[in-house]
């Protein structure tokens, strides 16, 4: 099983910025919970599993990019969140 870093690396590095620029508005009353993650992670999981991998990428049956770059997401949230 060979896994395939270029997706893995940008997807995170994308996400990671993204989960970095994520700012709590205090009007909106919205909270990031663990129960939110839970479904965001649950969510995204079943969505790399349609998508698919990259052609020709016979690593896992998921699209890993799409995982990585999840996870930058959330990680990017919880570290350097506003």
């Amino acid at each position: 099983m060979i896994f395939y870093l270029g997706p893995l690396v940008l997807g995170f590095l994308m996400g990671f910025i993204i989960g970095t620029r994520i700012k709590p508005v205090p009007e909106s009353k919205l909270k990031f919970d663990k129960e939110v993650y839970a479904v965001v992670v649950i969510v995204g999981v079943i969505i790399a599993i349609y998508q698919a991998p990259f052609p020709y990428y016979q690593d896992i049956p998921l699209a890993s990019g799409f995982l990585a770059g999840l996870v930058g997401i959330i990680l990017g949230k919880l570290t350097f969140g506003r």
